[in-house]
């Protein structure tokens, strides 16, 4: 991975942390006392911005957004859930960035979006691209970005499918463990190495190789 102080480690009011890569660089903040996570990926070559939910507080996502060029070509939403969507109006208005999400969340959000994902899409980003994943269970939409920087190293943005220690929430009605877990092991940690470094939607962050060990037992648990 790269050598840089990055943690991962933010908090709501707090600064964002900052990862630079070859090429790419990725600032994450916390919003909301749900301490939901927003990202910004940058193209270091032709100063294109992604955000990835705008989950609360427009300003500071737009702030977050003048951090690095300032231009917000992107706006991508993880899944339909209230929590991560609520910027996501004022963000797009204000920037004019084209709207993404995955195709059967769409009519849930409150932006219609430019662009329904599925899954093998990809977004391109300046000179970055990302792939899109569909993962099925805690929302029907659900969707992870995935960036392979030139390194090697696969940079994976996984909203609420996917936190340190387990997948997400599967309890409410309409949800299903046995689809999410499906989709996350076979698409995700059969596809990626170890050392494929991932960002959810709250919280702080992790890498596959930290959670492979866990499979089985999320697995057993339901959870």
């Amino acid at each position: 991975m790269p050598h840089d102080t990055y943690t991962g480690a933010v908090t709501p009011g707090g600064p964002s942390d900052v990862r630079r890569l070859t090429g790419a660089t990725i600032r994450k903040m916390a919003v909301s006392p749900m301490h939901n996570n927003v990202y910004l990926l940058t193209c270091e070559q032709t100063g294109a911005q992604l955000l990835i939910d705008a989950a609360d507080d427009a300003q500071r996502c737009l702030a977050l957004v003048r951090e690095g060029t300032g231009r917000l070509d992107h706006l991508v939403t993880t899944h339909q859930h209230w929590d991560h969507v609520r910027a996501l109006a004022e963000v797009a208005e204000a920037t004019g960035a084209r709207t993404y999400a995955g195709a059967e969340d769409a009519d849930a959000l409150p932006v219609p979006p430019d662009v329904e994902l599925h899954d093998a899409d990809s977004i391109t980003v300046g000179d970055l691209r990302l792939d899109v994943i569909h993962l099925r269970g805690h929302t029907p939409g659900g969707v992870a970005l995935a960036y392979a920087d030139p390194s090697g190293h696969t940079h994976l943005f996984t909203g609420d499918s996917l936190f340190p220690g387990g997948v997400g929430n599967t309890k409410l009605p309409g949800q299903s463990f046995a689809s999410l877990y499906a989709d996350v092991v076979t698409r995700v940690f059969d596809r990626f190495g170890d050392d494929t470094w991932f960002y959810p939607g709250h919280g702080d962050d992790s890498t596959l190789g930290a959670e492979r060990p866990h499979l089985e037992e999320w697995r057993l648990r339901g959870w």
